[in-house]
């Protein structure tokens, strides 16, 4: 055991929160990296209708299947947190949607922002796209 914070935690503790932290600094890299970023799982329904939205308005998002992708397991867990799964979720809900970096969400979030009309702004303000 040993103090961090003011708490004892298992010896492991620290090795386990920059492992956290490492995975966090990478979704934040990787949600950065493209005008559009979708994470999913290949076997998901509505992350296919999600990628065949953006692609039907002519944007080519980048796209992490989670259960395919190395580290899947460990970006699930920091996406878990980042989107609130509920308290007893173990899966994270997919597909999450990040946009010019910031995060828009879920399949419905991105549904209500193309039905309010507010998606397609977002998209040219990141350079998504053009027209």
């Amino acid at each position: 055991m040993h103090a961090y914070g003011g708490h004892l935690y298992p010896c492991n503790y620290s090795a386990k929160r920059s492992s956290l932290q490492a995975t966090t600094e990478l979704l934040e890299r990787m949600s950065r990296a493209n005008p559009v970023v979708i994470f999913s799982r290949s076997t998901c329904f509505m992350c296919h209708a999600a990628k065949r939205l953006f692609c039907s308005m002519g944007v080519n998002p980048t796209v992490y299947e989670l259960d395919e992708y190395p580290g899947g397991k460990d970006l699930e867990r920091v996406l878990l947190e980042l989107v609130g799964g509920g308290g007893n979720a173990v899966a994270v809900p997919v597909p999450v949607v990040f946009i010019g970096g910031k995060l828009v969400g879920g399949m419905d979030s991105v549904m209500g922002s193309h039905i309010s009309g507010t998606l397609v702004p977002l998209l040219k303000e990141a350079g998504a796209l053009w027209l």
